[in-house]
């Protein structure tokens, strides 16, 4: 089973804190496996958002800080990144690009994720779909996702696992 990157955006600054706690529920009754998970939060008229990784929620193969930094970096805080890649990052842009993290997925979270919302970003698998999605109803969340092969998957483990 190939691993699946989600990202659900929410709403509120809070809505995705909320959804962790789904998370963590569905995990323990064992109807999705999370592999590493992030959150986004940000507050109306803050310039950039926070971003934290759960560690606690993640497990083996968690994809660790370099890749939730870079992923995070390109999205918020790095506007340039594009126009002036350097030849390391260059490098992992270029797994990022070979998993489906391409421009297109970048512009479109760039898009949704802004001041007033938040983001719920985690790698699964193993996943009861239609559990999962009962145990979601009700938090309007807008799915955003990227579906990860298992060479793609097996890729981004290499360039990110620490």
């Amino acid at each position: 089973m190939a691993g699946t990157l989600t990202v659900w955006k929410f709403d509120t600054e809070t809505g995705a804190d909320t959804a962790v706690e789904t998370l963590k529920d569905l995990q323990r009754q064992e109807l999705i496996t999370v592999h590493d998970a992030a959150v986004v939060s940000w507050a109306e008229g803050a310039k950039k958002p926070k971003t934290r990784q759960l560690n606690n929620l993640a497990g083996v193969g968690a994809l660790g800080g370099a890749f939730w930094g870079l992923l995070f970096g390109i999205l918020f805080f790095i506007p340039l990144i594009g126009a002036a890649i350097g030849a390391g990052i260059g490098a992992l842009t270029g797994s990022l690009t070979d998993v489906g993290i391409d421009d297109d997925f970048i512009k479109n979270l760039k898009d949704k994720i802004t001041p007033g919302t938040s983001a719920l970003f985690v790698l699964t698998s193993d996943a009861t779909l239609d559990r999962v999605h009962e145990e979601f109803e009700g938090q309007k969340a807008e799915l955003i996702s990227t579906n990860l092969s298992h060479e793609q998957e097996a890729t981004l483990r290499s360039v990110f696992a620490e």
